[in-house]
């Protein structure tokens, strides 16, 4: 008995002492923890930790300031916007001054007219026409009645021989009749004989009478340029009844009548 008892004394004890032991060993490795911590020179987790944590802090703290200036970044490009808006409206204004001024210049520029049409510092045509100088047909036509003032020709609807001092073309009534070169209308006339006819004053004392017109379209002291539409060709007169539908066109020089088929193109 007592010797069991022994023994039990014994296997209490050596649990006391591994114990002991173990609590010593532990306390040893939390000295031993707390020392690295406390180290010089080594890293922290916790400091790790609470770094992190403060920084995300500040930029919370910065976020707001942040936004506050995109804001008024944003208030200013809508104001800067806006101002440009409110000046469009004056540039188109200036713009429109400005072609509208433009438009005033562009008038006021001496421009070529005919001197009866009312536009001051109009600029006439040159005319110089002379001996060398070539002409186009009034209309297209065959010639029906030469010029002649050496000799007498016949003419059908008066039966009878006689000069002509021009020459009569034939042509389509309402056919276009157009000048012949630059020319000034001198007078715009009518007779049994011609009908209305025109004079023209080709420069260089060279006039040209053009006749059987009608709907004549330019009036005294205009100027023509070459080709331009002067009037239309007229039913003939009693004087041409047989030979029909014609244009007489005259040319003198000088006060002598001359031949145009000399000066036709």
């Amino acid at each position: 008995m007592k010797e069991k008892f022994n023994q039990m004394f014994k296997d209490k004890l050596f649990l006391v002492m591994l114990v002991l032991g173990l609590l010593t060993i532990v306390a040893a490795a939390g000295v031993v923890t707390i020392q690295r911590g406390n180290t010089p020179g080594e890293e922290n987790p916790y400091m790790e930790q609470n770094q992190g944590a403060m920084i995300a802090q500040e930029n919370q703290a910065v976020e707001p300031t942040q936004v506050a200036g995109s804001a008024d970044a944003l208030r200013e490009q809508t104001q800067s916007h806006e101002n440009n808006r409110a000046q469009e409206p004056t540039q188109v204004a200036k713009a429109s001054d400005n072609t509208q001024k433009s438009d005033t210049t562009k008038k006021t520029e001496p421009q070529a007219a005919p001197v009866d049409s009312g536009v001051e510092n109009a600029v006439p045509l040159v005319l110089d026409f002379s001996d060398v100088s070539r002409m186009a047909w009034p209309v297209m036509g065959n010639v029906l009645l030469d010029y002649s003032m050496d000799t007498t020709i016949y003419f059908p609807t008066l039966d009878q021989y006689q000069v002509n001092p021009g020459v009569v073309i034939q042509a389509e009534v309402s056919q276009p009749v157009v000048a012949p070169a630059n020319a000034k209308v001198v007078a715009v006339s009518a007779n049994e004989e011609l009908g209305n006819f025109l004079v023209l004053d080709l420069g260089n004392d060279y006039l040209a009478t053009c006749g059987q017109l009608k709907e004549i379209q330019v009036v005294e002291n205009e100027y023509l340029e070459a080709g331009q539409v002067m009037g239309y060709v007229a039913e003939p007169t009693k004087y041409y009844s047989v030979e029909g539908s014609n244009v007489y066109f005259q040319l003198e020089h000088e006060g002598s009548k001359v031949d145009p088929l000399d000066y036709f193109e």
